[in-house]
């Protein structure tokens, strides 16, 4: 309860001075994004990435090099979000005497405070300016890396000082939000789409290079006496040396290079600047929270699975060690959300999504059957194989309903500025940018609660009742809520916003289209 208190206050703190900075905002003549931070060339005066010749001179060139530098920031976000995920396996044998469910909240507490750090993080563009943003927010992930790598050296660490650890690595799952808002201004609408899914596929890919690197940094002394003395590992009744802490400290040189580079290379754009209460507009479309509850499916199942697989893993398998493979769900996630935003600008958003979500059916009935039978030889390797599906869905899934997101707001806004002349429908194309920005990051906020959610129901059905079947067959009941509502309103003819792609043959007047 001590820890939930901290996380209200801190919440309240960070409202109560977003509000203040607003009014001091309004008040201000100095149009920049925290002035006495900035010089004139980090904010970009004119930003229009829709004309072409703008864009070809240097809207282009521009728009490229934030993307560049925030992708590597995400990245060491993800990894700091996740690193829980690695270092509570490696916890009870170096003489950590934790419950398997308190390892499970160890690994479900990060999903749970950056959930909560992404619904602030997704309006702090329009607010701080993106550059501004990204070099703070990157900075602050020392804390948690720093924090890491002290507290595993020492056995006696309470458990309340790793609670508090595991909170505090949610600052990494609160940059999303905020990194693909900012980076969501600098493109055209025609390139948006491979835009974000460059940044946020590559961003992902965090998660796997977390379980892939750590196994590796933690097995040397990688920073010799500068990080510490090495911990002996007892694993079947066989001990060895490992350097836990350069789970945590090995982030800690690269986070400092990100920082630097973010404030130097990126830019704020001063058309983008909107406060809170222009942007709370989303909170009352319909829209907005359907779309929550898709991207929960899609992307809280993909950043669950990548906190939870390693340890349901070891609960179940005992033989396998799971650090072995655990890189692999998230690394296909991550790839085939990277390489297949084309399907959805092709067949339309919607029309992926559903089949996303029967494969994802399909797939937890098959990480049923091999739960049933894994006490027979060969039954970890199924159960691996129906969860690279799951991941795999899951990254399909993540990019198909970030392109539905854009095209949602989009033609909802332009068919209320329909007939109103031009000035209406470029008010509406402004709106679209603003509101779709922060509905990425809203939408990002409410499905990272997959990461809390998912290892904590493996945990709780583990304890309840012996194995996870439980917390499975509740993610087959959730998958198909989300088929359903998605082929209600976006794929099912006079659907209230029909989404179609470019290989769909549809006139753009027609009713059923627009409606």
């Amino acid at each position: 309860m001590l820890l939930f208190l901290i996380v209200a206050v801190n919440l309240l703190w960070m409202h109560a001075a977003i509000l203040r900075m607003e009014r001091r905002a309004t008040l201000a003549t100095d149009r920049r994004y925290l002035p006495e931070l900035q010089d004139s060339g980090a904010v970009l005066a004119d930003w229009d990435p829709e004309n072409p010749v703008f864009w070809q001179e240097k809207g282009s060139r521009i728009a490229t090099r934030n993307l560049w530098i925030s992708i590597p920031a995400l990245l060491l976000a993800f990894a700091v979000w996740m690193v829980w995920s690695v270092v509570v396996v490696n916890l009870p044998s170096i003489g950590f005497k934790f419950t398997s469910d308190q390892l499970f909240w160890l690994a479900a507490l990060p999903g749970l405070s950056g959930a909560i750090l992404r619904g602030f993080y997704s309006f702090m563009v329009p607010i701080f300016g993106g550059r501004t943003w990204t070099t703070f927010s990157t900075a602050s992930l020392l804390v948690p890396a720093i924090g890491i790598g002290l507290a595993v050296q020492d056995p006696t660490t309470p458990y309340t000082v790793f609670l508090i650890l595991a909170l505090l690595c949610g600052l990494g799952g609160g940059n999303f939000a905020s990194s693909m808002a900012h980076i969501s201004f600098f493109y055209p609408k025609d390139r948006k789409g491979q835009a974000l899914a460059l940044n946020a596929g590559l961003g992902n890919l965090g998660v796997s290079v977390v379980q892939f690197l750590v196994p590796l940094v933690i097995a040397a002394g990688v920073f010799g006496a500068l990080g510490g003395a090495p911990q002996t590992a007892t694993v079947a009744g066989f001990g060895k040396q490992i350097w836990l802490q350069n789970a945590g400290f090995i982030w800690v040189p690269l986070i400092v290079v990100a920082t630097i580079a973010a404030w130097i290379g990126m830019n704020d754009i001063a058309n983008a600047k909107a406060s809170f209460t222009d942007q709370a507009v989303i909170f009352k479309r319909k829209h907005t929270w359907i779309l929550c509850w898709l991207y929960l499916g899609t992307f809280g199942s993909f950043i669950g699975y990548s906190a939870g697989f390693p340890l349901l893993t070891k609960t179940l398998f005992p033989g396998v060690n799971p650090v072995a493979y655990a890189f692999l769900g998230p690394l296909v996630g991550a790839a085939s959300r990277s390489l297949t935003g084309w399907m959805s600008d092709r067949w339309g958003g919607a029309r992926v999504t559903i089949w996303v979500f029967v494969a994802m059916i399909v797939a937890v009935f098959g990480v049923l059957f091999f739960v049933s039978i894994r006490t027979e030889p060969g039954a970890f390797w199924g159960f691996l194989a129906l969860f690279l599906v799951l991941f795999a869905a899951s990254g399909i899934g993540n990019a198909s309903t970030f392109q539905m997101m854009p095209a949602i707001f989009r033609t909802l806004l332009l068919r209320n500025a329909a007939g109103r002349g031009p000035a209406a429908i470029a008010d509406a194309n402004r709106d679209a940018s603003k509101e779709g920005a922060a509905v990425l990051g809203f939408t990002s906020a409410v499905a990272a609660f997959g990461a809390f959610f998912i290892p904590k129901s493996f945990g709780s059905a583990i304890a309840l009742t012996g194995g996870p079947e439980a917390a499975l067959w509740g993610f087959v009941v959730f998958y198909i809520t989300c088929l359903a509502i998605t082929w209600r309103y976006y794929t099912r003819t006079g659907a209230e916003v029909r989404l179609f792609g470019t290989a769909a043959a549809h006139p753009d007047t027609d009713t059923a289209a627009t409606r």
